[in-house]
């Protein structure tokens, strides 16, 4: 379970980065490492995984000659994000009784 939750928290990571604006890899990574540890052999997966769940879309911007793919939130991935903040709220709930 461990893994689902952390698995789970990373992906509203980068939904999150990508609320501000899109973006592409190496820039994902360099804003998350103010917030977490995470390389690109980390966030690649979960952009696919992402992209696989229609919560990201893709397109191609070129740069000094090459193609840099860019990431872009959805609707989908919107909902995700206000989905998680309110069972986070309940989470936050046990954790203050807990805490008490």
């Amino acid at each position: 379970m461990k893994e689902q939750v952390k698995k789970g928290v990373l992906e509203i990571f980068v939904l999150a980065i990508l609320m501000r604006s899109d973006s592409y890899g190496y820039k994902i990574v360099s804003d998350l490492i103010q917030y977490i540890d995470i390389s690109e052999s980390t966030l690649y997966p979960i952009l696919r995984r992402l992209e696989k769940a229609n919560e990201l879309e893709t397109y191609n911007v070129l740069f000094q000659g090459r193609n840099r793919k860019y990431y872009k939130i959805t609707k989908t991935g919107k909902k995700h994000i206000d989905e998680f903040l309110l069972e986070w709220e309940d989470i936050r709930k046990i954790y203050d009784i807990l805490m008490k």
